[in-house]
């Protein structure tokens, strides 16, 4: 039967002569060298801790909840309370591991008193008396080194409580540092105390054999991973995609790489905003329900609200409230926040994603070109050392490509690309139907499909094809006006617009533009996406009356660029799928 009672004060020796004392000592001494010689090897590991393990993992997962709940009803019939309002901790076990790791092999402080706390991840005992534990907390983890000879306990009372602690479980240590004879820095408990209890069996790495247990481990040991370098999925204990997105605190738990793809994202967003606010910039928040879907060509969610009995839009772009800030004289804005667009999902496409958008008064797309080039190339120097990061962009089963962020990125003009590579000449003004039935033989021509409704922008976007090329991070720029409701026409290139999208990896990174500001060119480009949307397209942008409205007050010659979150993670994580790097994605639902 488990347990989980605090440990009662030290047990008196005064009984023992000074003889007995030191033989004790010496045997004890021995005995922890030998365990840890053990250790080294896994054919080495004692019959009865190979026991221990076994039975842990062979039990049915029904019976190891009951155990444990039966185990929980005793404490609180005997007044005890297995869940502990607190614990003080003096350092977490990332502050524990860099003021001690100097220490020498076999060193002990034990002069000084610690109190951690942390989850535990794994267990072995060498004997009644000695057990190892790796304590596992904010994405660092250490040695436990349970003694009986340091402990507050008898030698009974330890057996009997150390035996109850099981994998999962919380607990809170007090004790001293130390180095063990493997050099493994370490702390020894005086005192060990389970916070909370884990009810339910944790998954274990899975192996069919000794050999593949010691590679596995080889490759665990080998392979310590940091944003920009390769991952290996082979190295995580929990390894079922359903089990990692649909229950992320397991995937957070056991699989350490995880917590880093997370703080590389949160770093990621850190970096941006350090960075925009170092120009001048403020951050700002706009609604999230809207009763207009504009900012983007995209299909929105609707909900309703009560209240006003009317329909609402979750927003596909946060673009056009921005915009109406810098009317306002705020003239550097940016937000990053989540986005909502009712489409399919794919391995870089979600319902709900992260967009981080800003603004620039008094600014065109040249300049906006020079800033995402080098908020990029130094955040992936930043955060990797290198302007070059490796991964796996057609899945971990394939090789990983290199990237290079070092600047300047290549620039190709869309228009001028597409003519020179299939050998046409596109009529000049793309929206007649001359333009239309031209593109349309094409797409025939070179046997690319476009689903209906044959759109002139549809066609366009099916057969530009471009990014096919890029690699390494591509500005395409001057896009279609057609193509471009909200972009400012080119300055020196008639039926274009001064308009780029940053590809890397083939993917859409960020899309930008100077912004149109003429109110009644705006009206006039909203009612040429209506007519596409009485044709069928339902991603068309809709009329939005009331930014038309404050345009017709002034919107400084400004230039605007929206670029999202989780696909840059992707690339500094390895990650080739955007689930892996949304804390909690959108799944289907189990049957």
């Amino acid at each position: 039967m488990d347990s989980f009672v605090s440990e009662p004060g030290p047990a008196s020796s005064e009984t023992l002569s000074n003889n007995a004392l030191k033989r004790e000592r010496r045997a004890r001494e021995r005995q922890v060298r030998e365990e840890e010689k053990k250790k080294v090897t896994t054919n080495k590991t004692p019959e009865n801790q190979r026991q221990q393990v076994a039975n842990n993992d062979t039990m049915d997962p029904s019976q190891f909840l009951s155990n444990r709940i039966k185990s929980l009803a005793l404490l609180k019939e005997s007044g005890v309370n297995p869940y502990p309002h607190k614990f003080e901790i003096s350092m977490s076990i990332t502050e524990f591991i860099d003021k001690y790791r100097s220490l020498h092999v076999g060193e002990h402080v034990e002069n000084t008193e610690i109190s951690l706390a942390g989850r535990i991840l794994n267990k072995r005992s060498s004997s009644s008396k000695l057990y190892f534990y790796d304590l596992h907390g904010n994405g660092a983890k250490i040695q436990v080194m349970a003694d009986a000879r340091h402990s507050n306990m008898d030698e009974h009372e330890f057996c009997k409580y150390h035996s109850g602690v099981k994998r999962g479980d919380i607990v809170g240590i007090c004790g001293f540092p130390g180095k063990s004879q493997r050099g493994e820095l370490s702390i020894f408990p005086r005192s060990l105390v389970v916070l909370t209890p884990c009810l339910l069996m944790l998954p274990r790495h899975t192996v069919t054999s000794n050999s593949d247990e010691a590679q596995s481990k080889k490759k665990t040991r080998n392979h310590s991973w940091t944003p920009g370098i390769t991952r290996n999925p082979e190295t995580n204990i929990l390894r079922d995609q359903e089990t990692r997105y649909r229950q992320r605190y397991l995937d957070l738990m056991l699989n350490s790489e995880v917590q880093k793809i997370f703080r590389t994202r949160a770093k990621i967003i850190s970096y941006s905003r350090d960075f925009l606010d170092n120009l001048g910039f403020i951050e700002v928040e706009t609604p999230a329900m809207t009763m207009t879907a504009g900012g983007a060509a995209a299909r929105p969610f609707i909900t309703h609200h009560n209240e006003l009995n009317m329909k609402l839009y979750m927003r596909i772009s946060p673009e056009l409230y921005l915009k109406k800030l810098v009317v306002g004289g705020l003239d550097r804005v940016y937000e990053i926040g989540k986005v909502f667009r009712n489409e399919g999902m794919d391995l870089t496409h979600l319902p709900e994603f992260t967009m981080f958008e800003f603004y620039m008064a008094y600014a065109d797309y040249n300049d906006l070109m020079g800033i995402i080039e080098k908020l990029l190339s130094d955040m992936v120097k930043e955060l990797t050392g290198s302007h070059k990061i490796k991964y796996h962009g057609n899945g971990f089963d394939s090789e990983p490509v290199e990237i290079d962020f070092t600047p300047p990125f290549r620039r190709i003009d869309l228009i001028e690309e597409i003519e020179s590579r299939a050998n046409l000449s596109i009529p000049k003004d793309l929206s007649s139907e001359t333009a239309n039935k031209f593109l349309l033989e094409a797409c025939e021509k070179f046997d690319v499909k476009c689903p209906a409704p044959h759109t002139t922008t549809r066609l366009l976007d099916k057969l530009v094809g471009l990014e096919e090329t890029c690699i390494n991070p591509t500005f395409i720029i001057n896009h279609p006006e057609i193509m471009s409701p909200l972009a400012k026409w080119h300055r020196s290139k008639p039926g274009l617009t001064e308009r780029f999208e940053l590809f890397v990896n083939k993917k859409e990174l960020c899309n930008a533009y100077t912004e149109l500001n003429d109110p009644q060119v705006q009206r006039q480009r909203f009612a040429e996406q209506l007519k596409d949307r009485q044709l069928g397209d339902d991603e068309a942008m809709v009329l939005d009356e009331s930014f038309c409205s404050c345009l017709e007050y002034g919107l400084p010659p400004t230039a605007g660029l929206g670029m999202g979150i989780d696909r840059l993670a992707m690339l500094l994580t390895d990650s080739p799928n955007v689930k892996e790097v949304i804390l909690f994605p959108a799944m289907k639902p189990q049957d």
